[in-house]
Parts: C-alpha cells; sequence; structure tokens
C-alpha cells in the first residue's frame, strides 16, 4: 500500500508504518505541521516510496508484514540515502535501540510517544542532515578537510584521500582527541557492507596514517592508538620535526 498527499511543502516525509490507524494519525498530524506526506505499510512499498519521493525524512516501524525496518535502513543507506530515518517501535530494550542505531538509523523512539516530541526530533534530524550536506569542509586543529575534494592540508602541505580513507578521517576529525572503538567506527564507515570484518579497521587506520605522515610535520593531526579504547586523531601529538617519538606514534 502507498499513499501520498501533494503539498507544496519542502519537507517530505515517509511514514513506514503497518498499523493503518497509527500510520493515520501520523499522516494528518505532518501535513498539518506543513510536511509532504508519503505512506508506506511493507518494506517493499517504503523502498519504492523513497526511490520515487527522496524524502528528507523516513519514520520507519521495525515489525513490518512483509519483512523488517532494519531491512529499509539497511538498503537505504547502502545505497547512500542521505536523508533522516529515524525508528518508531514498541521495543524499548537497550540492545534494540543500539541495533537500529549501528545500523545506520539517527534516531529511535519508542512507542507509545507524544507527536510533539516526535515532531520535533524528526525536525531536528532533518536539520542536522541538511546541515552536515550543507558542509563542504571540516577543521580540526591544524588540519582541514575538503569534503567534496577528499583533500586534507596541513599548512601548506596537502594529500588526497580515497573515499573510505575520507570517511574515516572525517569520523576522527569529529571525534577529536576522544578514542573511537573498532566497533564504533566499523558501525559508522563499513555499516551493511557485506563480506568486512572489524580487522578492515586496522587496514585502513593504517592506509591512513600513511597519507597523513605525508603532511604531518609540525604536529596535530596524528591518529594514535589507545590502548583498550580504539583509535584517536590526537591533536596535540609532535610532528615528524619534533623527534624520533613521533615516528612510533603514528606508526602502524
Amino acid at each position: 500500500m502507498l499513499d501520498e498527499s501533494d503539498t507544496d511543502a519542502t519537507t517530505r516525509i515517509l511514514i513506514v508504518e503497518d498499523d493503518g490507524d497509527i500510520r493515520g494519525v501520523l499522516a494528518r498530524g505532518f501535513t498539518a505541521e506543513g510536511f509532504s506526506v508519503a505512506e508506506a505499510g511493507g518494506v517493499d512499498d517504503a523502498l519504492r516510496a523513497a526511490q520515487d519521493r527522496q524524502p528528507n525524512a523516513i519514520l520507519v516501524d521495525i515489525q513490518l508484514p512483509d519483512g523488517s525496518g532494519h531491512e529499509i535502513c539497511r538498503s537505504l543507506r547502502a545505497g547512500g540515502y542521505p536523508g533522516a530515518i529515524l525508528f518508531l517501535s514498541a521495543r524499548d530494550e537497550v540492545r534494540d535501540r543500539a541495533e537500529g542505531l549501528a545500523l545506520g538509523a539517527d534516531d529511535y523512539i519508542v512507542k507509545p510517544f507524544d507527536f510533539d516530541e516526535l515532531l520535533a526530533r524528526v525536525q531536528a534530524q532533518v536539520m542536522r542532515r541538511e546541515a552536515d550536506a550543507a558542509r563542504t569542509s571540516v577543521r580540526a586543529g591544524r588540519l582541514t578537510l575538503d569534503l567534496t575534494t577528499r583533500q586534507v592540508q596541513m599548512g601548506e602541505a596537502s594529500v588526497r584521500l580515497t573515499p573510505r580513507e575520507a570517511d574515516l578521517l572525517l569520523l576522527f576529525m569529529e571525534n577529536a582527541n576522544r578514542p573511537v572503538s573498532r566497533a564504533q567506527i566499523f558501525n559508522k564507515v563499513w555499516a551493511n557492507q557485506g563480506g568486512q570484518s572489524l580487522n578492515v579497521v586496522d587496514v585502513y587506520v593504517g592506509y591512513l596514517r600513511v597519507k597523513l605522515s605525508e603532511i604531518e610535520q609540525l604536529g596535530g593531526g596524528a591518529v594514535v592508538t589507545v590502548r583498550g579504547r580504539g583509535f584517536m586523531l590526537d591533536l596535540n601529538a609532535p610532528g615528524r620535526h619534533a623527534g624520533r617519538a613521533a615516528a612510533g606514534r603514528v606508526g602502524i
């Protein structure tokens, strides 16, 4: 089942919910708030609607008659869908929330819910996604990453990264001076990539370290290992000209 309300709203939302009463309440609520609303009652309809409508946000129930909302999230993220995905589910265990977020969802709302809170959380995630899409570069310490060209620069020196290396560095820059675990890195950078294991994180950290070593001279941009906690972009790390110890610190 697929239904759609045609409005002039700029914000488009797809509601994926097999309960017609709940779907109707949500559709009326978001329409009243100026959203352009599309509805789907299952996995297949949802994927078709997402392809046709390219919504800014998708609100997804997990338990659906022809599969799981997880399948929708996994498929959309694997295909590069850039919008916000929010799970709406009666499952309220921590592991359920963690699983949903690890698949690439932006938020997880537990039923029963308050519509005003749901609306605020959808709007917040749409705004965050739009702000991320509008970014052309990210800066952390002396490092600047151009998100369009994947060129990373420190002072006058620069080097070009592969798409995966750029994704990895962006994650480190957004968490500068804070350790990021292998599992967090894997779930963020390699989400929904079949045939991969946690070992791929170490391999690409090694690649990234080699690239950064080409431009890192005076310090402020080394990926270091934090024993028992993962990896971290250390903005206070000494550079190649600061002593032999620095070379060991940025090595694989």
